[in-house]
């Protein structure tokens, strides 16, 4: 099936932030594009504006004779919408099958991994952006450097992709390069163990046709000969950092390939594990084409990823400092690298579980995490698709956690909470809805704490 010349697509689910990239790709390229979503957001907000027409009821009435019909298997198999277009036979397509078949005939980069593969998918696209090779690019997170999860050309020469695991989505990609970044167990709801998961992984690395990146920490695990391997420090992998440094918060090191150092470059975002995802993305794009000093001014002007340790606020008051983390290491990352850059100030975090099951199934390493906090404030979980799960909410999760002062409170309360707590750093953490409270976080310390 050829996509690029279709009249009208419609989305069920079109709000999540795979799903809304590909309706923006399909909007340029001249399509009337409709979808459902379960409630408004910010995103729906913008695409409304780009000229999508969505809504928030089920409603088959309003699916009309679409040529394609795109839904993201998060959607419940019960919603009406998607029941009507599989009962009557219309032509659907899993928004990963969608992606595979965009790939078809333009040499394609996959990226994989239970965390970091957000900022490198980015990060890779802004690479090849900056040095002029023609890019399409389907993000799982909003550019900084650009405000939007796609890019797009006419003449592109490549496509980057974020290949999702969850429902084994990224097997349905048509890879040339695949890389994977991690294989920490995630997704147990749909893979059921952290073995299953990972077999998962083996398969998607097997769908590259022409090279896989691994981290080399998973190098055996993942077990595919003549692999590529990173890392942030490790010497024995193909491509690592050294002499890394932070000079005004900003880090500085050199790229070791396996042919030369290049030396002296610069990383426009902080963190340790944003040191690490730059050499992943600096190994693909030199492997695909690009150069040394293309890569220089690309890493140096890379502003990062909307809601990955996105800061908001500063004075010599408050630090306000917002990230999508909702997982124990992307959680130990993030505090990790704050306290780094903040070593003489106190921390306070809001944290926002995301499902229960997740919760559940890593209610430990969550304790162990948000540990690492001076303070600690629990919303209530974000159910996302999933039903609650008797006995697992933000309380039982709260008295797992030792160490800081630690409190439940509602979104509303987090504003004023940001203002009156010790701590100096503020920082806002989960990937459900917590993202609203941004602006009346920030608004209330600008009001108060300049």
């Amino acid at each position: 099936m050829n996509l690029n010349h279709l009249k009208y697509v419609y989305f069920i689910g079109i709000g999540g932030i795979g799903m809304s990239a590909l309706a923006r790709y399909f909007k340029t390229k001249g399509a009337k594009v409709v979808g459902y979503d379960k409630t408004a957001t910010v995103l729906t907000d913008k695409l409304s504006s780009e000229g999508i027409e969505i809504h928030f009821e089920e409603n088959v009435n309003l699916i009309g004779s679409p040529d394609l019909i795109i839904y993201t298997p998060a959607i419940p198999k019960e919603n009406l919408e998607l029941e009507y277009c599989f009962n009557n036979n219309l032509n659907i397509l899993k928004r990963a099958e969608a992606l595979g078949l965009l790939s078809n005939g333009l040499p394609s980069v996959a990226i994989a991994g239970t965390h970091g593969k957000t900022s490198v998918t980015t990060l890779l696209s802004h690479l090849y952006k900056n040095s002029k090779i023609e890019v399409n690019a389907f993000l799982g997170g909003i550019s900084a450097n650009y405000n939007t999860n796609l890019l797009v050309s006419d003449n592109a020469e490549i496509q980057v992709v974020e290949a999702d695991e969850y429902d084994r989505s990224f097997l349905k990609l048509n890879p040339t390069y695949a890389a994977i970044t991690s294989v920490d167990a995630d997704h147990l709801d749909i893979y059921g163990d952290g073995s299953h998961l990972v077999e998962g992984y083996k398969e998607f690395a097997k769908l590259a046709t022409k090279q896989l990146f691994v981290k080399k920490e998973i190098e055996s695990t993942i077990n595919i000969p003549g692999a590529i391997t990173y890392a942030l420090k490790d010497s024995t992998a193909d491509y690592f950092a050294e002499n890394i440094k932070i000079e005004n918060g900003s880090y500085h090191f050199y790229l070791c390939t396996p042919n030369k150092n290049i030396k002296n470059l610069k990383l426009g975002i902080p963190g340790w594990h944003n040191v690490e995802n730059a050499v992943l993305a600096s190994a693909i794009f030199l492997q695909t084409g690009g150069n040394s000093e293309t890569l220089k001014n690309g890493l140096a002007n890379f502003k990062g990823v909307k809601r990955r340790f996105e800061k908001h606020f500063e004075s010599a008051k408050k630090v306000y400092i917002d990230d999508y983390a909702h997982h124990p290491t992307e959680i130990n990352a993030l505090v990790t690298s704050v306290k780094e850059l903040y070593p003489n100030d106190e921390i306070v975090g809001f944290f926002q579980p995301h499902l229960f099951t997740r919760t559940r199934d890593f209610a430990e390493g969550f304790a162990a995490s948000l540990s690492l906090l001076n303070e600690l404030v629990l919303v209530p979980i974000y159910p996302a698709r999933e039903k609650p799960i008797e006995g697992i909410n933000s309380e039982w999760l709260l008295n797992k956690v030792n160490g800081p002062k630690k409190y439940l409170l509602q979104p509303s309360s987090l504003p004023l909470y940001a203002v009156v707590s010790p701590c100096r750093v503020v920082l806002t953490i989960g990937a459900g809805d917590i993202d609203k409270t941004i602006e009346p976080i920030k608004n209330k310390l600008i009001e108060t704490c300049n």
